[in-house]
């Protein structure tokens, strides 16, 4: 099976180790996996945004560049989201375009990092070890839109070592939603303070997800609040062995212009 990664735009840019992870976990469970170059943004913040139009370049890019493969996998379930929901759907506005046209059929072959592990490979032992207390919150797009379900914990609660704890309200917006963060920032501000209080309460020492926008998001308020959590995608806590370990350390509020409210930093 020929399998590419997907990195997104968001974790190229500020998340690099998260790809660094998927594809040391992938290689450790015997995937060949490829990082094609040519990719780049999914478009979803222009569709978000309402410029769809805006984003047919970005859904031909992603057809031609992602063509030759059997399966493609990314650590992001918005991204996926994005690729699987709308695609095909801004393809069909479009007639008479064979880049579109080949938008539809790559779609399906792209798959959010635990669908993956959990449908494609079989496995939910993935050999990982992470002797910490976590806690996973799901985000919006994969629990609503994709319906990973409980892939994510069960590929959790294989990892040895680990004190899973369940996250009260887990279902609930964390409040970044991409631009909602931005437009509706005092709404966005107050939900993320309800998620960060149910973190508190686990006592956890790791929140995980599968997004790292969402990540960044409860992450930034966190480091402020001096709370000692640290946030971590799920690729980089399967990834992590015993003879490679994860250490774990608090995060530390960073200073200077991303101090101001409602900006997020991890």
């Amino acid at each position: 099976m020929r399998t590419a990664l997907f990195i997104t735009c968001f974790n190229d840019t500020v998340f690099p180790e998260t790809g660094h992870a998927v594809v040391a976990l992938l290689e450790r469970l015997g995937c060949t996996v490829d990082f094609p170059l040519g990719q780049t943004c999914c478009g979803q913040m222009h569709f978000n945004t309402g410029y769809q139009r805006e984003c047919l370049p970005l859904v031909r890019r992603f057809a031609e560049v992602f063509a030759d493969y059997d399966a493609v996998v990314t650590p992001s379930g918005s991204c996926a989201a994005m690729v699987r929901d709308h695609h095909a759907a801004l393809a069909s506005r479009v007639a008479r375009d064979p880049g579109l046209t080949a938008a539809v059929e790559a779609a399906p072959r792209l798959y959010e990092l635990s669908e993956f592990l959990v449908d494609v490979l079989g496995v939910t032992d993935v050999g990982a070890y992470f002797p910490h207390r976590v806690t996973y919150h799901p985000t919006c797009h994969s629990l609503r839109m994709l319906g990973v379900g409980e892939r994510p914990l069960q590929l959790l609660r294989a990892v040895r070592g680990i004190d899973l704890v369940e996250l009260p309200a887990a279902e609930e917006c964390c409040g970044f939603g991409g631009t909602f963060a931005l437009k509706n920032s005092d709404t966005s501000v107050a939900m993320c303070a309800d998620k960060v209080r149910h973190v508190q309460d686990t006592g956890a020492e790791v929140l995980c997800a599968g997004d790292n926008s969402c990540l960044m998001h409860i992450g930034g308020t966190l480091s402020r609040l001096r709370t000692g959590v640290r946030t971590l995608h799920l690729a980089e806590i399967l990834a992590a062995t015993e003879e490679n370990p994860l250490p774990v350390r608090p995060e530390k509020p960073r200073r200077g212009r991303g101090a101001a409210r409602g900006a997020c930093t991890r």
